[in-house]
């Protein structure tokens, strides 16, 4: 398994079209129904930092999800927006979870 946590925070005029363009991965993502993804996106209270939490079965999960055009679209879109704070990548390691995952 492997957990990748981003954080960003964007300008707050471009908050809202972040937040739609998400929804529109997600959207494909649900329609996918794929088993191997458990991608999270929290928005904090200042209303444009961002906490995207994927948790990827397999490398080849994680291909998935960065090769579909509508994450694409919203990767480009969030370039080009001009961050305040730009994107930070941590990978996380699962000490303990309420649900099981990936039913395995």
């Amino acid at each position: 398994m492997k957990i990748v946590k981003v954080t960003y925070t964007t300008k707050a005029e471009f908050s809202e079209q972040n937040q739609s363009n998400i929804k529109i991965v997600m959207t494909d993502l649900q329609n996918a129904n794929h088993q191997g993804i458990n991608y999270n996106v929290c928005l904090l209270a200042d209303n444009k930092t961002f906490i995207h939490t994927a948790f990827f079965k397999s490398d080849e999960d994680q291909r998935l999800l960065t090769e579909l055009p509508s994450f694409k679209s919203f990767q480009e879109l969030l370039k080009s927006s001009g961050l305040e704070v730009p994107p930070k990548q941590e990978l996380l390691t699962l000490v303990g979870s309420s649900t099981n995952i990936f039913n395995s």
